[in-house]
């Protein structure tokens, strides 16, 4: 029998599932690092920016619950967050804070795009969408704190 006509065993997954599954830990590798920069930026924010930093935190720390089960759900361990990470520049007070978060952002638009490219079905596409924009949208906000321009990456999700 060809390979092409190789019939997978009961326990591997068809090779959309499996590239379904690494775009799922791409995405959840990403919102790991996005947890702990904004974890990392509270210590530096703005008083009149805190609750929106929050804010955004929350939204990842539940992204990242969503992937995990997702993950668990399809009989997979899902990636593990690093003990840390190094963030592109030093982080030293709320300007750099606030370059972090939005570099934290364009990774994570990265890390959805990489689901909407490679999900099996319409659904995973879809849920990769929406997670990418509600990402593109924390992006656009954070670098116009930092007057980057253009505020919303001309491409979303091409590093």
């Amino acid at each position: 029998m060809s390979p092409a006509h190789r019939v997978p065993a009961q326990d591997e997954k068809p090779p959309s599932a499996q590239i379904a599954v690494e775009a799922l830990q791409r995405a959840l590798a990403s919102e790991h690092a996005a947890v702990w920069a904004y974890s990392l930026a509270l210590a530096f924010v703005e008083p009149d920016v805190r609750a929106r930093v929050e804010s955004d935190l929350g939204a990842h720390k539940k992204l990242r619950q969503d992937v995990s089960a997702a993950l668990t759900e399809l009989a997979e361990r899902p990636v593990s967050a690093q003990p840390a990470y190094s963030p592109p520049q030093p982080v030293a007070d709320a300007e750099s804070a606030y370059q972090l978060l939005a570099t934290a952002e364009t990774d994570t638009i990265a890390g959805w795009r990489s689901l909407v490219e490679r999900a099996p079905n319409p659904d995973m596409r879809s849920a990769g969408l929406t997670r990418m924009t509600d990402s593109t949208i924390r992006c656009a906000f954070w670098r116009g704190v930092t007057d980057q321009t253009p505020r919303v990456p001309v491409f979303p999700g091409r590093v």
